[in-house]
């Protein structure tokens, strides 16, 4: 095989090699008696790569997904901010079949891209190979596996493709269809709340003869073909099957409960399962008075709680999401009723709420003695006050949590707590720190309404500085706990958006605009509810999940990060594709939470990595429950937001639920 080991662009200023050197291109891996032949043919900056498999025996050989891989080693991986925006990129992957291609973005978002459209065969799935000592910051290698199939002795197959410059995500499709006979693939929405429809669209880069979905014949409107589909009122996935002109591809959505009800669920698994009340020694309860009242990581597969002093499975920082969501759900309870809980359970649901009311109260005081410091404002890594691990993430979390806690109660002392905290962040260094949510306009309006001016005046200016010094840095993101991620570019958009609702300051908004240019890079568009609208994470599953896998989160509930800016960056300008990219990025981290109420932390994606079996769900409830948190918070928070009269829009209650 003539190797390719570079592939630059021509009108590249930074002159991007997009191959990385430690794995072959178009290298193939196949079963015994299998052999492949594998050409290149570079046309500019077109190159055509042409794999033809041969069975050399005299048996058929079946395979299975994975038996077969072809190498595609892009540039993927996280070094510093500066060497990111021009030397790496992120990768869009969809194997559908026969319509399968690969959408890689430079990750500073400046032309020219890198695209790849099969023209012939099949894909079905992809794999991961990565240095796990490179931990969080290199995606690793991708392996492309054509679809299973039957090779009787002497048969010939080919699997084909060519790499082309594109400017960006929508000339990537028109460039695709100018290579192959293209199918693009869009959906009304991709995941779905029960009794709700969605309208499949079919495109066609050529004039099709037939177009069927399910095996049933889809008409033809505009040159567009529609399928309508109805939830027919039962959770789970549903993969459509198409075929246009014997091109066969497909799509997949997923049907969930509505958020109220999946809130509903899952609070009353957490407060049941999920929350610590003693340990069990031969029936008897001898409470471990440190631990009391604790949300912790839930492991599916054996039915425990699971509790260990590495960080990312101990008693407090991102578990803080389960108080965060049961706050949030009271809220939306209390409403209901009127504007007030229940003194006293008179039916099932009232019941429930006080059921739920109680945990909250036993979580708090965990909270209260064990992890923060509410005279100081001090926020602890772990239980027993543990402040060996320093870490500013924490703060804004447990801020968020009193300011959710003074909404449910109108007590100003939570948010006296929440300054409290936040003050002492911002003494520690968060002002130049990207925290993975910021309450800016939470808490200020909660100032606001409890008549706090002097603390909201001083938020503010806390506020205004921080968003001053991300807009300062621009697009040289320091390192964090990766060397560059989503969640960097995400608080970065989220902050200054949220400043310029708080200030009206034109400045905050135009750094914002760049934020997101940025931000929306990592997410794909593929026809498939795992992937559309979901921001490319690699290492969640690793460090937060129990099979301790690393590859391709998706979904992962810090995705909705940007969602988060999506709908803000829409109420501010009115431009509604933002809101519909809102509600599907939040809609899209949903699935974490199962209709019976339980979890997982992380959906790792590809069939296998490094070897092994992946595409799955991961056993460990553990930190995915902020996902239900922001669909409940969006949903209240706009449904509970005059319109103003400059002309703000706002995201539609309805839209979410």
């Amino acid at each position: 095989m003539e190797e390719i080991r570079e592939l630059i662009f021509q009108d590249d200023p930074f002159r991007m090699n997009w191959l990385r050197q430690d794995y072959r291109y178009g290298e193939v891996r196949c079963p015994k008696g299998v052999e492949s032949t594998v050409s290149h043919r570079k046309e500019g900056d077109v190159v055509h790569t042409d794999i033809r498999f041969r069975n050399t025996t005299d048996k058929p050989i079946f395979t299975s997904l994975g038996d077969i891989s072809i190498a595609f080693p892009l540039e993927d991986r996280y070094d510093s901010s500066q060497v990111c925006m021009r030397l790496r990129c992120h990768t869009h992957i969809f194997c559908g079949s026969e319509v399968s291609y690969v959408m890689a973005l430079r990750m500073g978002g400046r032309a020219p891209h890198l695209g790849m459209v099969l023209t012939q065969g099949s894909l079905g799935g992809y794999s991961v190979e990565r240095d796990t000592a490179k931990m969080s910051n290199d995606r690793g290698c991708f392996l492309l596996h054509p679809s299973p199939m039957e090779l009787m002795p002497g048969e010939e197959r080919e699997v084909c493709f060519v790499i082309f410059p594109h400017q960006g995500k929508k000339d990537f499709y028109g460039q695709a269809a100018a290579f192959t006979r293209f199918v693009q693939v869009e959906a009304s929405a991709w995941v779905l709340f029960r009794g709700e429809e969605c309208r499949i669209t079919i495109e066609p880069s050529f004039a099709a003869g037939s177009v069927q979905v399910d095996g049933e014949e889809v008409a033809q409107k505009d040159g567009k073909y529609e399928l309508v589909y109805r939830d027919t009122g039962h959770c789970g996935e549903k993969v459509f099957p198409i075929c246009v002109d014997g091109i066969h591809t497909w799509c997949r959505i997923l049907v969930t409960e509505q958020p109220e009800e999946l809130a509903r669920r899952r609070c009353l698994f957490i407060a049941r399962h999920q929350q610590y009340g003693g340990h069990q020694n031969a029936g008897k309860s001898r409470p471990v008075g440190s631990l009391e009242g604790a949300y912790l990581a839930y492991d599916n597969e054996e039915e425990h709680m699971y509790y260990d002093r590495n960080n990312d499975y101990n008693g407090g920082r991102e578990r803080v999401g389960m108080g965060i969501l049961m706050a949030e759900y009271l809220q939306l309870r209390k409403e209901e009723a009127g504007g007030s809980l229940p003194a006293e359970g008179t039916s099932l649901k009232d019941r429930e709420v006080l059921f739920l009311e109680e945990s909250l109260k036993r979580y708090l005081a965990y909270v209260e003695r064990e992890l923060v410091d509410v005279e100081t404002g001090e926020v602890f890594n772990d239980f027993g006050r543990d402040g060996s691990y320093r870490r500013l993430y924490n703060l804004p979390w447990f801020a968020e949590f009193y300011v959710e806690l003074y909404q449910l109660y109108g007590k100003r002392e939570y948010l006296t707590r929440a300054v409290r905290i936040l003050r002492y962040y911002y003494q520690d260094g968060g002002k130049g720190h990207y925290p993975i949510e910021l309450p800016v306009l939470l808490l200020t309006q909660a100032l606001e309404e409890a008549g706090m001016q002097e603390e909201r005046a001083d938020m503010e200016k806390l506020f205004r500085g921080h968003a001053d010094r991300i807009a300062e840095v621009g697009c040289d993101y320091p390192p964090s706990e990766v060397n560059y991620e989503q969640s960097i570019v995400a608080p970065a958009a989220d902050i200054l958006l949220q400043v310029y609702l708080l200030t009206k300051e034109e400045k905050y908004l135009e750094a914002g605009r760049k934020q997101l240019a940025i931000l929306e890079l990592f997410n794909g568009m593929q026809p498939d509810w795992h992937l559309h609208e979901t921001a490319i994470r690699h290492w969640d599953g690793y460090w937060f999940g129990k099979r301790k896998l690393y590859g391709d989160t998706f979904p992962h509930y810090w995705s909705a990060l940007t969602g988060n800016c999506f709908a803000l960056y829409e109420r501010i300008t009115g431009e509604a594709i933002y809101g519909k990219r809102a509600v599907d990025s939040l809609r899209g981290v949903l699935p974490m939470i199962h209709c019976d109420g339980r979890a997982s932390c992380a959906y790792v994606f590809p069939a296998s990595v490094n070897g092994m079996q992946a595409d799955c769900y991961d056993p460990y409830a553990n930190d995915q429950d902020w996902a239900l948190y922001f669909t409940l918070r969006m949903k209240r928070f706009f449904s509970h937001t005059e319109r103003k009269s400059n002309g703000e829009k706002n995201l539609q209650r309805d839209t979410l639920v």
